[in-house]
């Protein structure tokens, strides 16, 4: 996505769904060529492990297809873990609900409206 909006990777942020030991959803935000350390997340999340959700799950718990997962708007509220990079930009581009539509927004106003830790 980020190269067919000729924008830098880091700035385009993808939602993953985890799933921790105690049956809670998670929502990790990262630059779309960044990968997620499970152990850390588990940690900066207060969780002893997580692991990526199933898809169904995924779905089920968002409302969005997999692939296209905004951390805006959906199904019921989840905590959400933005990764250190994309925190530090000025504004990131994340998935609008569907699958190949996307929306920029200041990385502040994302923070504010998603409760971003």
């Amino acid at each position: 996505a980020a190269q067919a909006l000729g924008l830098r990777e880091e700035t385009v942020l993808k939602t993953l769904v985890f799933q921790a030991d105690n049956h809670a959803f998670l929502l990790a935000l990262m630059g779309a060529d960044g990968t997620v350390s499970e152990k850390k997340l588990a940690k900066v999340s207060s969780h002893k492990r997580v692991r990526p959700a199933a898809p169904r799950d995924a779905q089920r718990i968002t409302g969005y297809k997999v692939g296209g997962i905004s951390p805006l708007g959906i199904v019921r509220p989840l905590p959400v873990v933005l990764d250190r990079a994309p925190a530090l930009l000025p504004q990131v581009v994340i998935n609008a609900g569907t699958r190949g539509t996307m929306v920029r927004l200041d990385t502040d106003d994302l923070i504010r409206l998603t409760g971003a830790t």
